[in-house]
């Protein structure tokens, strides 16, 4: 067990003014496996406060001294690349391999890439009399989910930090780990004195200290619709800057001359990474109508080739998700989809036969429409629902056809025609025949996938703000 008893404000390891602590258990065992301290709204205030003072002096600094503040951060979380990656598969079940790449060294590499992106920032402009400047934000406030919880912190924080903000952070109480070695980063790194503040805590408790605190001047959080409805609820009263990245319904597209096998496994692929856990998983696939038996039966096969077990053996390819609530929520999906009539291509609502314990979730593949729950909610897990479509013109509709706008993707033999219909899905990302990310391009939605938006300088730019000096 890991017992973590203080919170870090003002520079120091202090103790909480909570008086309780929450456990965090592991998804793959059902085992705890750590404690940390269950904040109070007093630690807000503190922390806020620590934050307020450190302002004054660390928006002032050059880009110069953030850029080397960002690398040091990097470079220490690097010399514990081990340690993260197997504190992930703990906290979050993610399979070791994945975890490694996108739970330790893609975080390590956002803040390479906040260091990099200082450079592309127009900090100052002239015309006629008058100077524009990019000014920091002031006090940031971020809460962050449990599906990612290195990585959402470093996008906030790394971004904040290269702004010239400060900042005080609610990491994640499911998987809280993360936030506390951020924090010993942090202060390893010389990181000046309430530059960067750690309350743990749940979200109605710290989560909405943070967002209604008179002293922090914008909240970031990544999660749910409904978290992000009240947080900017609770904002809105002291007049926050807020950003916000929620969820997602994402459509894979696959016209008619695309490669199907290819397009139906990287589209899996895509949905299942992280047992589903992502907000911009690809989570619809849209087929033609003419191919969608020929779909069915590549889809079905792709589902049965993932690999279910212990998230440490590198030859497994899905976890668990990630705690009993969740476990439940992901299979009654899966229920409500048989009710509903779809048709189950693989998988179901049975834990798979191997497996006595942890929150696994059998890779489920659905046959339907656009108008069923499972096309309409975002489940958060591996369940993912074909919908047929007749023509191009019907593929945009359908793939339109939804409340989110956070990621989408694109497959044809022509890369030109895809490119074309990108430019026509209501998102804020789109992938052309299975092209990778690029980190340094921005991240976030349209709809009720959020506001606002990160990675690169495009995250910096959320924690500026622009003064105007005439004469």
């Amino acid at each position: 067990m890991i017992e973590r008893d203080k919170i870090f404000i003002g520079g120091q390891w202090v103790a909480s003014a909570g008086s309780g602590e929450l456990t965090v258990v592991n998804p793959a065992t059902e085992e705890p496996i750590a404690t940390v301290p269950r904040g109070a709204t007093e630690d807000v205030d503190r922390a806020a406060r620590a934050a307020a003072e450190a302002f004054t002096t660390w928006s002032q600094t050059s880009v110069e001294e953030r850029g080397a503040m960002l690398h040091r951060l990097a470079d220490i979380l690097d010399t514990r690349a081990e340690e993260l990656t197997r504190t992930t598969v703990r906290e979050v079940g993610t399979p070791i391999v994945h975890a490694r790449s996108s739970h330790c060294n893609a975080p390590i590499n956002d803040l390479r890439i906040a260091a990099a992106s200082l450079k592309e920032i127009v900090w100052e402009e002239k015309f006629d009399d008058t100077i524009v400047r990019r000014i920091p934000a002031g006090v940031a406030g971020a809460i962050t989910p449990w599906n990612g919880p290195m990585r959402m912190i470093v996008l906030k924080a790394g971004a904040a930090i290269a702004a010239g903000c400060t900042m005080v952070l609610k990491g994640t109480e499911v998987a809280p780990l993360a936030s506390f070695m951020f924090a010993e980063a942090a202060a390893e790194a010389g990181l000046p004195a309430g530059v960067f503040n750690l309350v743990s805590g749940t979200g109605p408790e710290i989560g909405e200290a943070i967002a209604g605190h008179r002293l922090i001047d914008m909240v970031s959080l990544t999660g749910s619709v409904r978290a992000g409805s009240r947080v900017m609820e609770v904002a809105s009263r002291s007049v926050k800057r807020v950003a916000l990245e929620l969820g997602g319904k994402s459509a894979n597209i696959i016209l008619d001359d695309a490669d199907l096998a290819k397009a139906i496994g990287d589209g899996l692929d895509d949905a299942f990474r992280n047992a589903g856990q992502v907000c911009g998983g690809l989570s619809r696939m849209l087929v033609p109508r003419s191919r969608l038996a020929e779909a069915e039966e590549l889809a079905a096969a792709k589902a049965a080739s993932f690999v279910m077990g212990d998230p440490f053996d590198t030859t497994t390819t899905l976890g668990p998700v990630v705690n009993s609530s969740q476990h439940d929520r992901v299979r009654g999906y899966i229920r409500a989809g048989i009710d509903e009539g779809l048709r189950l291509v693989a998988g179901g609502p049975k834990m798979p036969e191997h497996l006595d314990r942890g929150y696994f979730v059998r890779p489920t593949v659905f046959s339907g429409d656009n108008n069923s729950r499972l096309a309409r909610e975002e489940i958060f897990g591996p369940v993912n629902i074909m919908i047929p479509f007749d023509d191009e013109d019907d593929a945009i509709a359908i793939a339109n056809d939804s409340d989110y706008g956070l990621a989408g993707a694109v497959w044809s033999g022509d890369p030109e025609r895809a490119r074309s219909v990108a430019a026509r899905v209501r998102t804020g990302r789109v992938r052309v025949n299975g092209a990778p990310i690029n980190m340094r391009a921005p991240h976030g939605g349209l709809k009720l996938s959020g506001v606002g938006r990160e990675m690169g300088r495009y995250g910096i730019e959320e924690y500026l703000e622009y003064q105007a000096v005439h004469g």
